[in-house]
């Protein structure tokens, strides 16, 4: 669908028009400027005023216009300024699009991952509920059923970290492993097929013994503390008990005050890799909170998205793993898979019933620019938008039914029915970590291949991203570089006696 707008020249307007185009139509184009051949041309512009803004539209050919107005706070700075500009042009621009399709979206002009952070941003500044959520839905056409959901998992969030938003004195940690058994057909994590990979492994795990070395000892240089840490990858349990052992082994001489960090978990995402002796490994070090992640429990579908394991395999080391003394297990699940629709998702929850694991992830696949399934996208056929919404109220009736919570929610671009990703958990039994990296109230160093730092300023909020090389050879050259980034960001944030810099 290539769409021409009239009457915007301005580039910074191309994006958030694309994000909202892709909404509603695949594979969409928007051209600004010059009049082009198009399938459907509008007319978009605004006016700004000192304290506010206006902007209107209308479809050509049709008789569908829409317009809106928006104060704009004049201590603002014209950064922020004109993204209220952005977001106005963007509110006319959806509710066009809305007419012209039928097709209602119910997150409004969001396109972002994270929108609790809104929610969080207004509540935390005292702003009464009611008033907040009248703002989300005026300012940014959210439906009420999703402010009612960002408002639930807000609730639980603070029930299961009440001082969140006093947290950005800690950090958190992050401790990326690149490598899996195979490299599933959605993925664009840093992944690697771990066989053959021997010598790149061992150089790689001293290169991230390194990096926990060094980043432990300026933690206990400026008294920062742990809230917590988190093994990611790839999957951790990729790599031998042996290497296991060690690694936690080094997180204990290393960070401070370890019996203190709130959580520990692993990722065991692959059922394939679990063993009793990665099991006893786990156990050893006090760590109880993992991963099985199924994603289906079809094994036509593990198949034609390459996992190598099976149903039956799955449900094995659930067992293995609960009997090993693993008491906090979280399994995905993922909506929408290649060939899946409302019967085998709705197989896949009943036998999740059988298992109750304590947290439940039900992710909407999406097609994620670099992962095989998006460039081979023809070999993949999976569910229209309807089918999809009905698969995610399924989801949403069966964790109400069996006492699960939602706690945490993260969208995508390119998502499947514009839809979100939604953590789920008994009561008591919600992801610290996973709170955390979504709310963005604190830094959280990533270590490791591939891994992603969020340095964050408690004060403003502000946030600065650093991450180290994907690709093991590169990590394995420079880590020392990284290393002494990551310290020189922290020492920016931190003084010695671990207050903020003024």
């Amino acid at each position: 669908m290539r769409i021409y707008i009239e009457g915007l020249q301005d580039e910074r307007f191309q994006r958030p028009l694309e994000h909202i185009a892709n909404l509603f139509f695949e594979e969409s184009e928007v051209a600004l400027g010059e009049e082009a051949p198009a399938d459907l041309a509008i007319v978009l512009g605004y006016e700004r005023e000192e304290n506010g803004v206006k902007a209107s539209g209308a479809i050509k050919d049709t008789d569908i216009t829409a317009e809106y107005a928006k104060n704009i706070d004049p201590k603002l700075t014209e950064k922020e300024a004109f993204k209220q500009v952005k977001n106005t042009v963007s509110y006319v621009f959806l509710s066009m699009l809305q007419e012209h399709t039928g097709i209602i979206q119910k997150w409004g002009i969001l396109t972002g991952v994270r929108p609790t952070k809104l929610l969080h941003k207004k509540l935390e500044s005292g702003m009464p509920k009611e008033e907040a959520h009248a703002e989300l839905k005026r300012d940014y056409l959210i439906h009420d059923e999703k402010i009612e959901l960002m408002q639930n998992i807000i609730d639980r969030q603070l029930k299961a970290v009440p001082d969140l938003y006093e947290l950005g004195q800690e950090v958190s940690i992050y401790i990326g492993i690149p490598f899996c058994p195979t490299k599933c057909a959605y993925c664009t994590f840093p992944a690697y097929a771990i066989r053959g990979q021997a010598g790149r492994v061992g150089s790689f795990l001293w290169g991230l013994h390194y990096e926990m070395q060094k980043i432990g000892e300026w933690l206990k240089e400026n008294d920062v503390s742990i809230t917590t840490v988190y093994f990611g990858g790839g999957t951790p349990t990729s790599i031998t008990a042996e290497e296991m052992d060690l690694l936690y082994e080094e997180m204990h001489r290393s960070f401070p005050d370890v019996k203190n960090i709130r959580e520990v978990t692993v990722e065991a995402g692959r059922p394939d890799t679990i063993t009793e002796e990665k099991l006893a490994v786990l156990k050893k070090w006090n760590i109880d909170r993992i991963s099985i992640n199924p994603q289906s429990y079809e094994n036509e579908t593990l198949k034609a998205i390459g996992r190598h394991h099976t149903v039956e395999e799955t449900i094995e080391k659930y067992h293995l793993s609960r009997n090993a003394g693993m008491s906090n297990i979280n399994m995905d699940l993922i909506i929408g898979l290649p060939g899946e629709g409302v019967k085998e998702f709705r197989h896949s929850l009943s036998e999740t019933e059988k298992l109750m694991p304590e947290s439940l992830t039900v992710h909407t696949l999406s097609f994620k620019r670099a992962s095989e399934m998006t460039k081979n996208r023809h070999k993949y056929k999976v569910a229209d938008r309807e089918e999809i919404v009905a698969m995610m109220d399924d989801a949403v009736s069966w964790t109400k039914q069996h006492g699960y919570h939602p706690y945490y929610l993260y969208r995508q671009k390119n998502i499947l029915g514009n839809l979100e990703n939604i953590g789920y958990s008994l009561p008591g039994q919600e992801s610290i970590y996973n709170i955390m990296i979504m709310e963005e109230k604190q830094t959280i160093i990533g270590i490791g291949c591939g891994a992603a730092s969020k340095f964050v300023d408690p004060r403003s909020g502000k946030i600065t991203h650093f991450s180290n090389p994907k690709d093991p050879k590169t990590y394995n050259d420079r880590f020392e570089h990284y290393t002494n980034e990551k310290i020189r960001y922290l020492s920016e944030l931190f003084q010695k006696d671990g207050s903020q810099q003024e």
